[in-house]
């Protein structure tokens, strides 16, 4: 049970996770199915690069400088400065999608948003551990929702499918004790909000 609550942690990592909700978008129907593979190589390129690359490629130097102990990070201190790096390399990465014209402006809109809510998570976390995988699949969760709404697309299978996943994964993250009830279910909530209101607004 542990070992697979470990593995579900692995791959739905918040750092995966705008790469896994790029994936949807461009799969789920809409004119996004419609875009040139070209185009879509290029935006998943910066997407990965930026959120899960370039942050993963620090945490061997974190670890050296002793900023953390352990990819798991499981104290809340130790996660202050990656999601401060973090959340500049998406920064980065919006900087060029929103400079690239072939980007459709719902996909700038879902990095954006995603940049708000790790500021927000960072903000939080100086005085309270906040469940980052909950944030990442409440805003996968979100995402989904707000692709729905903005073009029509009956979705409800997949977004409870969806739900159903992020359940999965908040009792994964309560059975390796890495958080409490609260704070597997704020960020959840905190991510599905953010990511709702600025893939649907910004």
């Amino acid at each position: 049970m542990r070992t697979a609550a470990k593995a579900l942690s692995t791959v739905l990592h918040p750092m995966l996770i705008p790469t896994i909700g790029l994936f949807l978008i461009f799969n789920l129907g809409g004119h996004f199915s419609y875009l040139p593979f070209e185009h879509k190589r290029l935006i998943y390129l910066f997407v990965f690069i930026s959120t899960c690359a370039l942050p993963v490629s620090l945490i061997p130097l974190f670890m050296l400088l002793g900023v953390v102990k352990s990819v798991y990070m499981t104290d809340r201190k130790e996660r202050l400065w990656p999601t401060l790096f973090t959340s500049i390399f998406y920064g980065i990465g919006y900087f060029f999608l929103s400079r690239i014209p072939i980007v459709p402006s719902f996909i700038q809109g879902f990095m954006l948003a995603t940049i708000i809510v790790i500021l927000m998570a960072l903000g939080i976390t100086i005085f309270w551990k906040i469940s980052m995988h909950m944030i990442g699949i409440g805003g996968l969760c979100g995402a989904l929702l707000a692709l729905a709404l903005t073009f029509g697309l009956d979705l409800w299978v997949v977004f409870i499918l969806a739900i159903s996943i992020a359940g999965a994964l908040g009792s994964a993250r309560l059975y390796l004790n890495a958080h409490t009830p609260l704070q597997v279910h704020v960020g959840f909530l905190l991510g599905a909000g953010v990511v709702f209101c600025g893939s649907l607004f910004l």
